[in-house]
């Protein structure tokens, strides 16, 4: 009698187990995206990995970059662990509408269209964007001599777009080093990309055959989050966060450690 009323005690103490893990998962996927990822106790954050010096490897293979110690900075100030799950940049935006990422920290500018669909922060860059040739290039000196010239891209970029605007067909790329091969090969005409990026590239490649010739007017970068309530809260605090950072000087300290002693975090 006793050995049976124990195990009707170990099965209704195992039930109730369940029952209260069940509730618990239940809450959590009743709660918004911030609490889901406390929860969880992780943010995953989406970066490409191969974009000096926003998001890069370092000799050891060492994920590392100015957005790489941003997103550690969030993931800190939320109190949870960051995650960063590398991918083409084409594969960014859509994997944060798509909940596989929870935000991107690659230096994503804001646009009219992307506002359409996502959610921003405050700034925590303001960029410009250059025009780059090869070296002997005599042809292209400004913006406006990109109309019917070939540049070298990621599709969905900002820099993509800027080209387009001017008259140009953009042949698309994955990575940064692809875009420059292309321009030092002859099989476009230029690129266009951020000027930290650039400029380090050339610091690291004094060498290189090319050439800055002109630049547009700056533009912000921020966090994209998905729009709507759900990410409401997460991204009130991302913008706690980046607000904090640039009060005691965290995000000058980032910004002129990556960016060649360049403060860019101001307006």
């Amino acid at each position: 009698m006793k050995k049976q009323f124990a195990r009707i005690l170990s099965a209704v103490l195992a039930l109730s187990l369940l029952l209260s893990l069940c509730l618990t998962a239940s809450a959590a996927q009743e709660g918004d995206l911030l609490a889901r990822i406390k929860e969880k106790g992780y943010i995953v954050i989406a970066t490409e990995g191969d974009w000096a010096p926003w998001t890069y490897h370092d000799e050891s293979n060492t994920l590392m970059g100015f957005d790489v110690e941003l997103g550690k900075k969030l993931a800190e100030y939320i109190g949870v662990e960051a995650r960063f799950e590398e991918t083409n940049w084409d594969a960014i935006l859509a994997g944060v509408d798509s909940g596989r990422f929870d935000i991107a920290c690659n230096g994503v500018s804001v646009t009219p269209a992307r506002s359409e669909k996502y959610d921003f922060s405050v700034p925590y860059v303001y960029s410009k964007t250059v025009l780059v040739v090869r070296g002997d290039n005599d042809t292209i000196h400004s913006l406006e001599d990109l109309k019917g010239k070939k540049t070298a891209n990621t599709i969905s970029s900002i820099f993509a777009g800027i080209a387009e605007s001017y008259g140009a067909s953009v042949v698309g790329v994955e990575a940064l080093v692809d875009t420059i091969q292309q321009v030092l090969q002859g099989r476009v005409d230029a690129t266009m990309n951020s000027r930290m990026t650039i400029n380090d590239y050339l610091k690291e490649h004094p060498d290189s055959n090319l050439k800055i010739v002109d630049e547009t007017a700056g533009d912000i970068v921020a966090v994209p989050v998905r729009k709507g309530e759900d990410a409401a809260s997460l991204l009130a605090v991302i913008n706690e966060a980046i607000e904090s950072m640039r009060a005691d000087g965290t995000l000058s300290e980032l910004s002129k450690r990556y960016f060649d002693g360049l403060d860019v975090t101001e307006e």
